[in-house]
């Protein structure tokens, strides 16, 4: 993978700098599971944020990424 995975926050912030591609996005997924895991939550709480409304992607959209998001928590350590 040429990013690596983001430990804090503002590593997932500075992606935004990056061309968007795969690896960049499967990056900040397993950053985001990392982030989250540390602050003690769990994937159940992880995926009700993705699946609130919000301007950004369409209902679709968020149950797609939520699924993504789930099998990724399984195979991120």
């Amino acid at each position: 993978m040429n990013y690596p995975i983001p430990e804090n926050p503002q590593g997932i912030f500075e992606m935004r700098q990056q061309p968007v591609d795969e690896e960049l996005v499967a990056a900040a997924i397993a950053g985001v599971i990392k982030i989250v895991r540390s602050q003690g939550q769990s994937l159940e709480q992880l995926t009700a944020e993705v699946l609130a409304d919000d301007t950004l992607l369409d209902k679709q959209q968020r149950r797609w990424l939520s699924q993504v998001v789930s099998q990724a928590w399984d195979t991120i350590s």
